[in-house]
């Protein structure tokens, strides 16, 4: 029988544009109603085409903390997984960013994606500080890599320096 990885050989931590990597399913950190804005979204959206804002216009609405697949159109990716993170300040954010998190982890493992990529969920637009997001949607993997074969591998990219290192420290302290 074939040893798995440990959850923490599972998980890598990039700087980049999520919409670039070469991964079967990107996550876009989504809003209620689908529609494919600015940051995370507006680099899908450009990158991937018209076909995956025709396929979210037929899903949406969904509500925070609740997630649903498209296709990757013109992507890399295979899928993209829309999140609907919580806006900082609208109470209960710790709760509804780990259910986002964990809501696209169960349609990748449904689906058996071996690769999925995270963007830094609700800390772009929605405010979300880069800390308690890092220590969330990093504890939620971890956890779940433990007891599930799929996805075989998360990547965590992240646009910027501050949230490379923020991630990058979170991720190192989690595994001490």
């Amino acid at each position: 029988m074939e040893k798995r990885p440990e959850s923490e050989d599972r998980i890598r931590i990039l700087e980049g544009d999520i919409s670039l990597l070469d991964v079967e399913a990107v996550v876009n950190a989504a809003n209620k109603h689908l529609r494919l804005g600015g940051g995370v979204a507006g680099a899908i959206r450009v990158r991937g085409g018209p076909a995956i804002q025709e396929e979210c216009d037929r899903l949406a609405p969904i509500e925070v903390g609740e997630a649903v697949i498209t296709g990757g159109g013109n992507l890399k990716a295979k899928y993209v997984i829309h999140a609907v993170g919580p806006v900082n300040g609208e109470g209960d954010e710790e709760v509804k960013l780990a259910r986002a998190t964990l809501s696209s982890l169960r349609i990748a493992s449904d689906r058996k994606i071996l690769s999925l990529a995270f963007p830094a969920i609700s800390t772009g637009i929605y405010g979300f500080p880069l800390q308690p997001c890092s220590q969330i949607m990093l504890r939620i993997s971890l956890e779940f890599l433990k007891k599930n074969g799929y996805p075989r591998e998360i990547v965590f990219c992240l646009y910027g320096a501050e949230a490379y290192e923020v991630f990058r420290k979170t991720l190192a302290s989690l595994r001490t």
